[in-house]
């Protein structure tokens, strides 16, 4: 009998009907199956905020400024974001990494430095970043989730902050999914309709100004953030540590997007948290065929939609290791019919 047969056996002698437990039943199995063990357990769950200013912030295609980034990151530290009340509530360890804030904090217990540099180009005009930037950005952020493995964490979510970023995703997500630009840009901090129509505009003509990237490393170069670069390179990381991987809003899964781009398994440990109310994450959650577990209608990012399904996939392990069996309940099963 294979793992998989086995964690699905124990999960059919539950004191329950079959299939009772819906997707909490899809997630004990996939989460055995990633710790190849049929009695899985979560530990020490983390969630690393990346945060990082955009150069196509200067392009007016956000209604918040880019001094706004600096002010959040502060927040985080702070302990009074939406994200930070959420992993108190949950137990969540949180982390705050400055992937490339245009502005040099304060060292804080809470902060990680990890720039890239001061903040994106603006990719309207030129590539958003260089080769070393963007392989620094990978080189940096492995070794950051190779530390929480370290600590015996075995979950991780991944957040991020940065004024102009759902232009970066939509211009990543239309470069790689083939997808109209039109399908892939939203609203992001709450643009009224002139606004959206100006950061259309602005990023079409911004996809005219270059060629065709070749890969996903080059889309990344052109159109890409900090922040993004640094969730990419720690998902494909956190595969190689067999972690569960935690997927938040829609630029959380642009970054999943281009990490399954370079190793298509990362899918097998991946959860997507929640469908976020951008425009471009509901079409993308399509494209991937992805099952988001929550809809909140929520876009606050931070990756406040993993810490609000990470009791959900919690309560998967626990039933499967908690949950009476018939056997040892002595509850009659139900027979099926000859």
């Amino acid at each position: 009998m294979t793992l998989a047969e086995q964690i699905t056996e124990k999960i059919n002698l539950k004191t329950k009907p079959q299939a009772a437990l819906g997707r909490l039943e899809a997630l004990a199995l996939q989460i055995g199956l990633v710790q190849n063990s049929l009695n899985p357990q979560l530990r020490h769950p983390a969630i690393l905020i990346f945060a990082a200013d955009h150069g196509i912030a200067a392009s007016g295609v956000s209604a918040y400024p880019s001094a706004v980034t600096v002010q959040m990151v502060r927040n985080f530290l702070e302990g009074g974001a939406a994200i930070n009340v959420f992993c108190r509530q949950h137990g969540i360890t949180l982390r705050v990494i400055d992937a490339g804030v245009n502005f040099d904090f304060e060292p804080h217990e809470r902060l990680i430095p990890a720039k890239a540099g001061m903040g994106t180009r603006n990719f309207l005009h030129e590539e958003a970043m260089t080769d070393a930037q963007l392989q620094d950005c990978f080189k940096q952020s492995a070794v950051l989730v190779s530390q929480q493995a370290e600590k015996g964490c075995n979950i991780i979510g991944f957040g991020e902050m940065g004024i102009g970023n759902t232009s970066s995703a939509s211009m990543l997500m239309s470069c790689l999914t083939g997808l109209p630009l039109a399908m892939c840009v939203g609203r992001g901090t709450g643009l009224d309709d002139e606004q959206l129509k100006h950061k259309l505009n602005i990023l079409t003509q911004a996809k005219e100004n270059h060629s065709a990237p070749a890969n996903v490393f080059d889309a990344l170069k052109c159109f890409g953030g900090f922040e993004i670069a640094q969730m990419c390179a720690g998902m494909l990381q956190a595969y190689k540590h067999d972690m569960i991987i935690m997927v938040d809003g829609f630029i959380a899964s642009v970054a999943y997007l281009c990490a399954v781009s370079i190793n298509p398994s990362l899918h097998l440990n991946s959860i997507f948290c929640h469908e976020s109310d951008e425009q471009g994450h509901k079409n993308l959650l399509e494209y991937l065929n992805a099952k988001p577990l929550l809809n909140l209608s929520m876009r606050v990012g931070e990756g406040t939609g993993c810490a609000m399904a990470y009791p959900l996939i919690e309560s998967a392990v626990r039933f499967l290791e908690e949950m009476a069996s018939f056997e040892s309940a002595g509850v009659s099963q139900i027979k099926e019919r000859p």
